[in-house]
Parts: C-alpha cells; sequence; structure tokens
C-alpha cells in the first residue's frame, strides 16, 4: 500500500512584513481582493502578529466590525501596517511591558 503525505507541503511567501522568506497562510483570510494580497506576500507569523495587533486598534477606538466604516478603518489599518499603502498608523493604548517585567514573568 501507498502512503500518502498526512500534512499539506509547506507553501513559502517572500513576506513584505518580516522582509524574509516564511511559511505563508494555507488560504487568503478574506475572500476578496486584499484577501488575496495577504495570501500572496504575507507569512503566517506575520499574520498572527497583527490579529494581536487589530485586537489592540479595535480595543482602543472601539471599532464596532458590523458597520461598514468600522470595517473600513480597520481594513485601511491592516493595509498601513502591511506596507500595502501609505499612511499614519492608529496609535493604540496598549505599551509593551517594561524587560524586568518579562522576565519576572517568563519564570
Amino acid at each position: 500500500m501507498v502512503s500518502r503525505m498526512t500534512e499539506e507541503a509547506v507553501r513559502e511567501v517572500d513576506c513584505i512584513k518580516l522582509g524574509k522568506r516564511l511559511p505563508g497562510l494555507r488560504r487568503p483570510p478574506f475572500p476578496n481582493a486584499i484577501g488575496e494580497q495577504i495570501f500572496a506576500s504575507v507569512s503566517q507569523e506575520a499574520w498572527n502578529q497583527w490579529l494581536q495587533e487589530s485586537v489592540r486598534v479595535i480595543n482602543t477606538y472601539r471599532v464596532d466590525l458590523a458597520t461598514k466604516e468600522g470595517t473600513e478603518f480597520l481594513i485601511k489599518q491592516l493595509r498601513i501596517w502591511f506596507g500595502f499603502e501609505e499612511g499614519e498608523l492608529a496609535a493604540t493604548a496598549w505599551t509593551p511591558p517594561a524587560e524586568s517585567e518579562q522576565v519576572a514573568s517568563d519564570q
């Protein structure tokens, strides 16, 4: 009997955000042009970073993704964050923990 590969081959992309060749997403995150653009040029690692950042943006600005305005705002931030377009990133209320706090939490 011939054995089958149980894992899909890893698709790599030249990540626009992290500047190196890394494993890409398994499928486009959205069924539209921006989803295809992300699929073609964003690594899984960078996408995971965006997901964390997007939560910060949503919480800071109380973005209502059920509205057209909220969705457009977040997509614009996504485009700027990945470098697909020029613009100013919205500042968030989050600040990284101090290095001493990080060391203590890692123990």
